[in-house]
């Protein structure tokens, strides 16, 4: 079904894989082979057009589009307007399907929107009303563009399917962009994902992005790296099916995905009335990748990933064949993400030899789109959900998709089935919309199951669990009335509805300046808009207390600050940051708390140890080997520690809540993500890496660091940093800051970004 390559591979004409080098010098005639071929490209080619540095090995990239959704353009502009923000120097969209739910902490959700749409008029933006479109699906359907790349603050910005290479980062790298800044990376890796064969039928883009994502993220194998669709099977795909699979591979860490493109690539286009968006892009005659991901989609069947990730796949007929024996494995490793906070147990879902689930939800930029919907329509016409615990909602991801769906009649067979048909919502995805009762069981096709993401909480005994299916197989389970059934069990017939979309829904509502910056415009701030509280630049020596220990084999975003409806008070830095670990350790907020108090009195021109009475000793261990330490030249904060955190969403907010609350670093075995390790930088957070093993610490929750000399290090690029554990003494330990641009060692010497732009 899925094979991964040892070691790089050599495509010719976009059809044959080469493994031998000499072979293919022979074939082609190159004379520095790897070289000449990695140019061939599609990402090469495109990453070359919007690179201004002149060196292909060290990117710095402008992009031609930003987009950002309601839990996080407030802070991207709050942040740019500090920096010197006078006018969007390209288009900017600000989409509001996250926080759609105004009642959620009062008006402060409505707040942001009336912030953003004044924000798009002032600043010269594009602003989409609530309901209107999920991120991804407006950024599809208006922005994308072949050969183009967009930048979005959302992690499954990802639109390559579209003949657009599309990136998810955190919220000040889309800063950088709006202060005529460039996303400085060095080249990555590009790996070939070789599509044979067809999908059977009953088999969806989410089946195949399962497959996919289970076979690479366990092992890294594309992680930060840049994912090239390629090969025969590309073109038995239809538009909506490619991008279903090209928006799950986040999923795989991978840093963006690019597909060839053809007629059905142009069609889209011209569906929506911007045929000039086109480009045919295909790899070079003979192009070269640094890995491949074979992947004949004949074998693929309709897969399950069950809880608590989207790795944990299975197909659908393991589960139902060894049902006791995959449930037993899901509590195991479930044991590990909840820590036992909760009893938690599947074994209750089997009923008469059958897996019952009580939810079915179509949602979100993954789920909801036309052809997914229109296939769980002809799915379930003529059955009915029942009228016991199981509940069926979809939510398509757009206006236009929803009216064209009224309008081919999908939508009354849907609501006649006992289906609830709801709008353009991404809430079902991040723990802010159906969530479902205590210990019930829900199937999703969305892009996420962490823990938490269905909207359960812990600390409150509640624990519920998603696995995420194609919306095939979830309406062929809500036809069987909620007994799990993989869709190639049904015998249907597809009717594949044409879309026709309505351009005139969008040129009704959405406000759109055409990059025209009207400063005469008024900001409308609501109460819960709070600006950055000052951050001090990085001291000369640091003292850290180690304020939270996490040994997951990976840590999620949504587990250092969730989602759900927590992330309304995303416009209040201090109020947002007293949610943070709130559902991994809960005592991580008053220790950091306790610890920042120590920083306060520094900058007071006060003892430090007065307002921390611990630091008295600590401070004492300190002094018998560096006498010089004091006030003006140390300063105290906090860090955590994680096996390997930043696994997720794109939500700046996992950093900076940290940073608000005195956090100066993490430290870390590896980061999950790019993503989030450049949020940590560009909030002045040291992004430590230990060579110790998670198990074998030699520090420990409650352990202050001392680390001399840090900022001469930064300066230095110094490979090693020297630390200390101040523990009835001083015991050397050593650190590693990993590969720094020079102007993240400068964001980190100044303390932020804001701080940065500033001078």
């Amino acid at each position: 079904m899925i094979k991964l390559y040892d070691k790089g591979v050599y495509l010719l004409n976009g059809s044959e894989i080469l493994t031998d080098e000499a072979e293919v010098k022979a074939r082609t005639g190159y004379k520095a082979v790897r070289e000449e071929a990695a140019a061939q490209t599609m990402a090469y080619k495109i990453l070359e057009a919007h690179n201004i540095s002149g060196n292909m090995k060290r990117l710095q990239i402008k992009f031609d589009k930003l987009t950002s959704h309601d839990i996080t353009f407030v802070g991207i502009i709050q942040t740019a307007r500090a920096s010197g923000l006078e006018k969007f120097p390209i288009p900017y969209v600000l989409t509001n399907c996250h926080n759609s739910l105004c009642a959620v902490g009062g008006t402060i959700n409505e707040d942001d929107h009336m912030y953003g749409l004044t924000c798009a008029k002032r600043y010269g933006g594009v602003y989409v009303p609530p309901h209107q479109a999920v991120i991804h699906q407006f950024a599809r359907e208006m922005l994308a563009g072949g050969g183009k790349m967009i930048l979005g603050s959302d992690s499954h910005t990802r639109y390559g399917a579209l003949g657009t290479m599309a990136v998810g980062e955190g919220g000040p790298e889309l800063v950088k962009q709006l202060l005529n800044k460039t996303y400085d990376i060095k080249m990555p890796d590009v790996i070939g994902i070789y599509l044979d064969g067809e999908p059977a039928k009953g088999v969806g883009p989410q089946d195949v992005a399962l497959a996919i994502i289970g076979a690479t993220f366990g092992n890294g194998y594309v992680n930060n790296k840049v994912m090239e669709f390629v090969g025969p099977g590309v073109e038995k795909l239809s538009a909506d099916f490619r991008i279903g699979i090209d928006v799950m591979t986040t999923e795989t860490t991978c840093l963006s995905s690019i597909w060839e493109t053809d007629e059905k690539i142009r069609e889209f286009y011209e569906i929506h009335g911007r045929a000039g968006e086109y480009k045919e892009l295909k790899p070079g005659a003979c192009a070269y990748y640094d890995g491949m991901v074979y992947v004949n989609l004949s074998e693929i069947k309709p897969m399950i990933a069950m809880p608590f990730h989207p790795s944990n796949v299975y197909t659908i007929d393991e589960v139902n064949e060894n049902l006791k024996a995959v449930l037993h494995d899901v509590e195991q490793k479930a044991l590990v993400s909840l820590g036992g906070a909760v009893d938690y147990t599947l074994q209750d879902k089997i009923i008469d030899g059958k897996l019952y689930v009580e939810q079915g939800i179509i949602a979100g930029c993954a789920g909801g789109g036309f052809e997914n919907i229109c296939a769980a329509a002809d799915i379930i016409r003529g059955h009915y959900i029942g009228a016991d615990e199981f509940t069926f909602s979809v939510y398509p991801a757009s206006t236009p998709i929803y009216m064209e769906l009224v309008k081919n009649g999908a939508v009354a067979d849907l609501m006649q089935a006992g289906t609830i048909v709801k709008t353009a919502f991404c809430g079902p995805c991040f723990g802010a919309g159906d969530t479902p009762a205590n210990n019930a069981f829900s199937i999703r096709h969305s892009t996420r199951n962490f823990p938490n993401r269905e909207g359960s909480k812990l600390q409150s005994g509640q624990i519920a669990s998603v696995a995420l299916m194609d919306a095939r197989s979830i309406a062929a389970t809500a036809a069987n009335k909620g007994f799990l059934t993989p869709a190639t069990a049904m015998d249907v017939e597809y009717t594949g509805k044409k879309y026709y979309f309505d351009k005139n829904i969008y040129a009704n509502r959405v406000f759109d300046s055409r990059g025209e910056a009207d400063p005469s415009v008024e900001i409308k701030f609501g109460p819960n808009i709070k600006d950055w509280p000052a951050m001090p630049a990085l001291p000369e020596n640091l003292i850290l207390k180690v304020v939270s220990e996490i040994h997951d084999p990976v840590t999620t975003t949504d587990e250092l600050i969730p989602s759900g409806e927590t992330s309304s008070y995303r416009s209040n830095p201090l109020g947002l940051a007293e949610f943070a670990l709130s559902r991994k350790d809960p005592a991580y907020v008053g220790r950091a708390k306790e610890v920042q108090a120590a920083q306060k009195a520094i900058e007071a021109e006060q003892c430090p140890a007065e307002a921390l009475e611990e630091l008295k000793p600590v401070m004492n261990f300190i002094h018998e080997k560096y006498p010089d330490i004091d006030r003006t030249n140390v300063g105290v904060g906090s860090t955590i520690f994680a096996v390997k955190p930043g696994d997720g969403s794109a939500r700046e907010q996992a950093a900076s809540c940290q940073k608000v609350l005195g956090g100066w670093a993490n430290i870390a075995n590896e980061y999950a993500t790019k993503r989030y390790r450049s949020n940590l930088i560009n909030w002045g957070m040291l992004p430590f890496i230990t060579e110790e093993k998670h198990e074998k610490l030699s520090f420990q929750n409650g352990d202050y660091l001392f680390i001399p000399e840090i900022r001469r290090a930064v300066e230095e690029k110094q490979p090693v940093i020297k630390a200390y554990i101040v523990n009835k003494g001083m015991k050397g330990i050593e650190l590693r800051l990993g590969d720094m641009t020079d102007n993240e060692r400068e964001i980190i010497l100044k303390g932020c970004l804001i701080n940065y732009y500033r001078g």
